[in-house]
């Protein structure tokens, strides 16, 4: 790992979102993690004076559907380059009529509809049992918001995110049950992100930019691929302004947060019960606790 670049905030680009200008003295680097390999190379470079890894999540030209990514190679891939911090992107629908298409929110609570993806990376050896009630980091959050209203966007400081399987979208019948629950969008991608963030000890949160309204609403056309491209179009340039000002934004220190202590009580297995593979496995991510 020693011969790895560094990187202290990572940035994931959802879809429309595949390439990120401004990223100086930037490199690829290709990672293998020991689930896989990532999305796609990493962009690693820096903002400023501020060192950065980005990540397209589905793969340049968008090869991945959300169930097939790897969600555990590329938060794993994060933490090897050494970020600290990951601030992403992704498209959404809005589940609610004062969220517009084309407007920013910045959910602060998950519901999770999604199937059999993996979402941990214990197990086989070693359990660990992460709290999760507030699963977005709040100084990365308000970095966030405070990037989109620099870039001229509207956003929406809070709300639910319902993660669904995909990738077709609801049935009307599942839309209106998601409206009933309260949620506020709708997308596939960031539960899985936020909870191996949490256990990899990375501060997380999200720009869930609004492409539609899902299908409950009965005045709009159902979701169509060609008003989604029209509007993540829009929404990129917005993103990656907001991302540019959000990284020169964030504090160096960590201690306002307790993201970089998800572990500390986290390991149920006891250290000596724990199996020298799962330990090499997740060293990234033990290192810090155990010694290396």
């Amino acid at each position: 790992m020693s011969a790895v670049p560094r990187a202290r905030v990572g940035i994931l680009g959802g879809s429309g979102l595949y390439a990120l200008a401004g990223v100086a003295n930037a490199s690829e680097v290709a990672l293998e993690t020991p689930f896989g390999p990532p999305s796609d190379a990493f962009l690693v470079g820096s903002i400023g004076d501020v060192p950065v890894a980005f990540l397209a999540r589905h793969g340049r030209g968008h090869r991945l559907h959300p169930g097939e990514i790897e969600y555990r190679a590329n938060i794993y891939g994060m933490k090897m380059l050494g970020v600290e911090r990951i601030l992403s992107a992704s498209a959404v629908g809005s589940m609610k009529e004062s969220i517009h298409p084309r407007e920013v929110v910045l959910p602060d609570q998950f519901i999770d509809r999604t199937r059999g993806r993996a979402s941990t990376f214990f197990g086989n050896g070693i359990v660990a049992h992460i709290t999760f009630s507030e699963p977005i980091c709040p100084i990365v959050r308000e970095s966030l918001a405070a990037g989109v209203r620099e870039a001229g966007g509207s956003v929406h400081d809070g709300g639910t995110y319902l993660c669904m399987e995909g990738p077709a979208f609801s049935t009307r019948a599942e839309s209106l049950l998601y409206r009933s629950w309260g949620v506020d969008v709708i997308g596939m991608t960031n539960l899985q992100e936020a909870k191996l963030a949490r256990e990899a000890e990375i501060c997380y949160a999200t720009l869930a930019l609004v492409t539609d309204y899902d299908c409950w609403h009965d005045e709009e056309e159902d979701v169509s691929v060609g008003t989604l491209l029209d509007n993540l179009t829009a929404n990129a340039e917005l993103a990656a302004r907001a991302i540019r000002t959000a990284v020169a934004r964030l504090p160096v220190d960590r201690s306002s947060c307790r993201c970089g202590q998800a572990l500390r009580h986290a390991i149920i297995t006891e250290r000596d019960a724990i199996p020298r593979a799962a330990r090499m496995r997740l060293a990234a991510l033990l290192d810090s606790h155990f010694g290396g």
